[in-house]
């Protein structure tokens, strides 16, 4: 059992969050207090409760978010800050996070920014972008301590150097909490007691399939690994506890070794120093940075090395807990330090009950994928990490898709040691990660350069050498053939230069000067801190202070979700006779179901029964518009993750086990995975749809120049850290059942339930308290798992609960569609568009779902289907993804005016794309750094710059017309409060916070007296989904109505007594038996759209918006820094600016990670290969732009909507292209210093090896790619 599991199961302290169960999001942060009797002192220690086995933490003290404060004690200042900063928007990333930051306060209580950006480097965050978390807690450092509401006159800590430009000053709540670490939860006593006098620590326990033994002395653990030779020594528990989770593995026999002295021992010698194999990561870097600090520095070349690699080493939590005998002993292929330990000829201490051995970390130690020189009753005991001589280098280098937290791609360590006096080369060591299936030293190329001069032909030679020894198979593992050959090359030319640079000061030694223009290649990154502006609206002079409209007032579930306290679907307390549901999915893409076996399954613990689709009362066709799918497949699958039953039991333990079990059999057919794939077989959904505007002929006749090509635009997992979670709850009479689900669509929900149990939906109740996010991606495919919870429910007429692992989550729920371009466009000499002929292909997965709607507004559209699962609605449809084919860099001809046609004939009014424009490039100062990019380009040929400004258009309405209609219910009571409810689902967009907000100003009473408990369909019927970025403006136009009915209801009587308070006005109409219940309603005027005649209006209004970004590309490994973005989004008249802006921020970052990070690899059977933050990244803390300013654009009211506010929510997504075509910028600078000129073809996401293979240069000419269709990818491109 995980501590999670213990925490949320046994204690009920639900605070601390599932997100992935792997340690790659942080969602399941605590705090570990550990005492150290053989350092005498205290350590504590943040930890990923979803991997710490709970039998590990004999005398360790827990301390959960619920435990440092609450909303009804005390928030702790930690809690406070991210809460009032606007740091938390769905808040269930919250807690972790501040369980990240307040244990390395309780280590640090002054820590520099430094500190607190390496803090969070294990937690992820979908919603607020990052960057107001990093503003709230940088007040706690030494950079930006909080001045505590002092700085007023003289500037707060929240607006100096970064923060908000004001407009009036309540807009910034300063009034934070002072830190005072010494009030602080001391270490229990009893603990200290029990620690400081236990004589032997020695512990065994023994569960249903496993014995965890820990041993407190090296002749005990020696003793037992003898008689237990095949046992797994864990330490952190980060390796095993993903094998047994994700790959089934069970290891009998589990020994711990972690209070062990000599394992835990650091020992300084003549020629180094020697690390215990238990000590984790985060003491070796520890101990490694004060020998840097004391010693000379021709001694800490391999230090550094380490130290560089540990920089970027999984995350702090992950650090926290991993042993470095640990990182030796799996034997990773892609590890981050054994090519340094290779590399340095580190010495390793090996170990059983007849004696020890020594043997050096060579070639030889690894002898396959895997594997090691240890014999089975061996362990490592000890790593001796080597002083470096006065004449090494060493350096070491990782490149991942991602900085912070990543796996590596290719990494590599390299040592030379030179004849003394001279740059004749005595020894060479170069050492790969990520190139065969174990650790390599390049020992071919190595001897080649034995005894040659360091200068430009050894570097010739070595790169010829490298191309022809380090080779892959096209198919490999991990493919990116082409990128990991070139990278050993780029990464080995790193080092040259960085060797020159070294020694080229040294006395005696003649070697050439690195020229000027090389320097920045031999850098090594160092984030800066990021700074930030938020402009917000002014507010009107002489507004009451009790009118919170168009002010950044905090999410109202800000502080519960600090505090752990905001319930979530899969917190809900357990009923007592619940059971646990287990999906079976299909483990192919396309087959008939021979035959399903569950009698294994049926012998395991805990099973009470399965689930299938003969179970199902009602109908198994289902679907959000077209009923094309199963509830559960019935003979045929389409898809891999095709549900095709479930197992319930007691635990979810249990339930996944059985559902393992369960043995199916297939007769494959021929699965449809790429667009390709579907043009050839005319695999679409109809309609194709076409719309045609003008003469495009003509246009091209006119032209002065004809641009044909193609793009291919990736889809996207919508990693909403809640994953889909639902609770059946049968109610024993007439077929009721309630049900508790994270969806943004409850009455899809509701009804398509319904249908599956063969009830009318009156008897079905859905209710959402919050999401942990959504993003489109619960708008829809939520139904998959809800309506199989549902049967599994009303067939046992008991509670049925399931929260998808995210594993299962992203193989279920489908993502984004892939979108795949081909496009002719005519232009002027001038720059001006005359015509455009774009053909668009959409990836849709197995079943419609909503992709028609997704893709309705092309010039001519298909949307093909595929066996894998079906796509689920982006968070901002198609039209974004497609914006980029058409992107031409001829910017502000092509803008559109006032009164200007869209190719579907609507005319656009109140337009305001140009001024966004213009204030775009004065805040970015566009010409100034044009100018100073061009500049930086002539001076440096490894890295370069590029920029770009885009703008976006965004339609405001659900493309089908019926669903742009909001109900609301507004109840007063008799004393004064009230109780709003709406058709909207709260997701972290501040949906009800906004709602509160309009209520108010209706009803003229302060924001504290209105409280929204839930979204449910016995409140509100008939609600549309929480999506399309219209949800504000539709039920916010409710509530205005209801609260609007009451007020018309309550008038006499406050002109009956104009002086008394709201509570009299209230009382007075209940004792005149007045009603002080109303329903509101509101439908969109004025929409429809014809295809047939392409006229119609289609939206309400758009959003508009403009960003500006540079960017920096490293040409030699594609990596790339996000420098600067500049945004100006029209929101109209902000509802909330704070809500807005981090709206703004949130839906930028998403649009980053789709744009420059986010691939989704399918293998050619349409196996999903990504499926966690293990191997899907997402943006992290280190993502976001060294500058970012976010301008909400004044003084332009919308008439069309509540309050003449915008939309927001899904516009401001597109705006992150511009650092797509920033980076595609830089690349053409790169390209051109290497004679290629011309239009080239980038797909997206521009992801490092996508960068560093367009930057054509002599390394990769020395590595082409394999001819297409010579070999089965790793992947394919769907």
């Amino acid at each position: 059992m995980t501590l999670l599991t213990y925490l949320r199961r046994k204690l009920g302290l639900t605070g601390t969050k599932l997100g992935c169960a792997e340690g790659g999001c942080g969602a399941c942060t605590v705090m570990l207090s550990r005492f150290q009797t053989h350092t005498q002192q205290l350590l504590h220690y943040a930890v990923n409760a979803c991997l710490a086995p709970l039998c590990s933490l004999h005398l360790v003290a827990v301390t959960t978010v619920e435990g440092i404060g609450s909303v009804a004690r005390k928030l702790h200042p930690v809690q406070e800050r991210i809460a009032k900063a606007h740091g938390s928007q769905c808040g269930f990333c919250t807690p972790g996070i501040v369980m990240s930051m307040y244990a390395l306060l309780r280590n640090n209580p002054t820590p520099k920014m430094a500190d607190m950006e390496e803090a969070f480097q294990g937690n992820l965050c979908r919603c607020t972008g990052y960057r107001p978390i990093l503003e709230g807690y940088k007040t706690f450092t030494v950079d930006g301590g909080c001045c505590g509401g002092r700085g007023r006159e003289n500037g707060c800590c929240m607006t100096n150097g970064s923060g908000v430009e004001k407009t009036s000053e309540e807009d910034v709540d300063v009034n934070f909490a002072p830190f005072d670490p010494t009030q602080e939860v001391i270490f229990p006593p009893e603990l200290m007691s029990l620690s400081k006098g236990q004589r032997s620590r020695s512990l065994c326990f023994r569960g249903d399939r496993a014995t965890w033994l820990q041993p407190d002395t090296l002749e005990e653990i020696l003793r037992l690994k003898w008689k237990h030779p095949d046992a797994r020594v864990v330490v952190g528990n980060t390796e095993v506890g993903i094998e047994v989770k994700f790959k089934n593995m069970v290891y009998p026999v589990i020994l711990a070794p972690s209070f062990i002295p000599e394992l835990n021992s650091v020992t300084h010698t003549e020629d180094g120093v020697v690390f215990g194999a238990a000590c984790t990561l985060s003491h070796m870097g520890a101990v490694l940075r004060q020998a840097v600090e004391t010693l000379p520095p021709h001694q800490t070349e391999v230090f550094l090395a380490v130290l560089e690699q540990l920089r970027w080493f999984a995350g702090q939590q992950i650090r926290n807990v991993a042993a470095v005998g640990g990182n030796i002993m799996t034997a990773s292929p892609i590890s981050d330090l054994n090519p340094v330990f290779m590399a340095a000829g580190c010495k390793l201490t090996l170990m059983d009950k007849d004696g020890s051995r020594v043997v050096q970390m060579d070639d030889s130690f690894f002898t396959g994928y895997r594997r090691t020189v240890l014999r089975p009753q061996e362990i490592l005991v000890s790593i001796e990490i080597p002083y470096s001589q006065k004449t090494q280098f060493v350096s070491a280098f990782k490149q991942s898709p991602r900085r912070e937290d990543d796996i590596s791609i290719v990494t590599a360590a390299m040592s030379v040691t030179f004849t003394p006096g001279s740059n004749v080369v005595e020894d060479l060591r170069l050492s790969y990660g990520g190139m065969a299936a174990t650790t390599v030293l390049a020992k071919r190329t190595a001897n080649r350069l034995r005894g040659r001069c360091w200068g430009e032909e050894l570097l010739q030679e070595a790169c010829s050498t490298l191309a022809e020894e380090m080779t892959l198979d096209p198919s490999v593992p991990g493919g990116m053939v082409t990128y990991r050959r070139t990278l050993t090359l780029s990464l080995f030319y790193k080092f040259y230069l960085t060797v020159l640079q070294k020694t080229y000061s040294l006395q005696g030694v003649n070697v050439e000067e690195v020229k000027s223009d090389c320097v920045s290649a031999t850098e090594l990154y160092h984030p800066q801190t990021p700074s930030s502006v938020q402009i917000y609206q002014a507010v009107p002079k002489g507004r009451s202070q009790d009118d919170v409209l168009g002010r950044p007032m905090m999410h109202l579930s800000a502080m519960k979700q600090a505090t752990g306290e905001a319930v979530y679907c899969d917190d809900v307390p357990l009923y007592e006779n619940e059971l646990y549901l287990s999906l079976i999915t299909s483990s192919k893409a396309h087959a008939r179901i021979i035959s399903v076996d569950t009698s294994a399954a049926e012998r395991l613990p805990g099973v009470v029964c399965f689930v299938f689709a003969d179970d199902i009362l009602g109908s198994n066709a289902t679907g959000p518009v077209v009923y094309d799918e199963s509830v559960l497949a019935d003979g045929q699958v389409t898809c891999v993750g095709h549900i095709i039953g479930a197992v319930v039991a007691d635990t979810q333990l249990h339930a996944q086990r059985a559902a393992k079990a369960v043995k199916i059999q297939y007769e494959e057919l021929q699965p449809v995975v790429t667009i390709q794939e579907a043009i050839a077989a005319q695999s679409f959904y109809q309609p194709i749809r076409t719309i045609q505007k003008g003469d495009p002929e003509a246009g091209f006749k006119q032209a002065d120049h004809v641009l044909e090509g193609e793009m291919h635009i990736g889809g996207q997992e919508h990693f909403y850290l809640e994953t889909n979670a639902t609770l059946a709850v049968p109610r024993g009479e007439d077929g009721e059942m309630e049900l508790f689900v994270s969806t943004q669509s409850a009455s899809k929900t509701q009804s398509l339930v319904a249908k599956a149990l063969g009830v009318p939906a009156n008897r079905v109740v859905v209710r959402v308290k919050r999401m942990g996010g959504g993003f489109g991606g619960k708008e829809s495919r939520t139904t998959v798992l809800s309506t199989v919870v549902a049967v599994a429910a009303n067939k046992l007429k008991r509670p049925v609960r399931c929260m998808l692992d995210r594993d299962e989550d992203m193989l279920i729920t489908g993502g984004r569609h892939p979108f795949y371009g081909k496009y002719k466009v005519g232009f002027l000499n001038s720059g001006k568009v005359m015509a455009l002929d774009v053909s668009y292909y959409s990836n849709a997965g197995n079943s419609m779902d909503l992709s028609l709607s997704v893709s309705i507004f092309t010039t001519e559209y298909f949307v093909c289907m595929y066996m894998y699962a079906s796509c689920a609605a982006p968070t901002f449809w198609g039209r974004r993804q497609k914006s980029v084919s058409i992107f031409l860099q001829v910017r502000r001809l092509n803008l559109y005016m006032e009164g200007d046609s869209t190719p579907y004939n609507q005319i656009l009014d109140q337009f305001t794309l140009d001024r966004c424009w213009d204030e775009c490039l004065s805040r970015s100062e566009y010409q100034q750094r044009r100018a100073a990019i061009d500049l930086y380009n002539r001076q440096n040929r490894w890295t370069k710059r590029g920029l770009a400004i885009v703008p976006t258009k965004f339609g405001i309405s659900f493309t089908a017309v019926f669903l742009n209609q909001a109900g609301a219910l507004v109840h007063i009571y008799t004393d004064g409060s009230v109780l709003l409810t709406h058709g909207g689902t709260e997701m972290g967009q501040g949906l009800h916070t906004k709602m509160v907000q309009i209520a108010s100003r209706v009803l003229g009473i302060p924001y504290s007296k209105i409280h929204i408990s839930e979204t449910s369909t016995n409140t509100v019927p008939n609600t549309s989904p929480t999506a399309a970025s219209a949800s504000s403006d539709l039920n916010g136009a409710a509530v205005q109505n209801a609260c609007e009915i009451l007020m018309k209801r309550l008038e006499p009587y406050k002109n009956k007594n104009p002086k008394g308070s709201w509570e009299d006005w209230v009382k007075s109409a209940y004792f005149d038996r007045v009603s002080l219940s109303a329903n509101g309603f509101y439908k969109t005027p004025d929409l429809g759209y014809d295809f047939d005649s392409n006229s119609g209006r289609v939206f309400n209004y758009f959003s508009y918006g403009v960003a500006c970004s540079e960017v920096e590309i490293d040409c030699l490994t594609g990596a790339h820094k996000n420098l600067s973005t500049t945004i100006v989004m029209d929101v109209g008249h902000s509802l909330n600016p704070a809500i807005d802006i981090g709206q703004v921020e949130g839906a930028f970052m998403q649009g980053l990670g789709l744009f420059t990070l986010e691939e989704l690899h399918y293998s050619p059977r349409g196996v999903l290969l990504t499926r966690g933050p293990g191997s899907y990244k997402i943006p992290a803390f280190g993502d976001i732009p060294t500058t970012l300013t976010v301008s909400l654009l004044r003084d332009a009211p919308n008439d069309k909507a509540i309050f003449a506010s915008k939309a927001v929510g899904e516009p401001p997504l597109f705006l992150a292209s511009s650092v797509f075509f920033a980076i595609k910028d830089a690349i053409s600078a790169a390209r051109a210093e290497s004679g290629i000129k011309g239009p080239f073809r980038l797909d997206s996401p521009a992801s490092a090896e996508r960068i560093r293979n367009a930057c054509t240069d002599r390394f990769t000419k020395l590595c082409p790619p394999a001819e297409p269709g010579s070999f089965t990818p790793w992947s394919v491109q769907v």
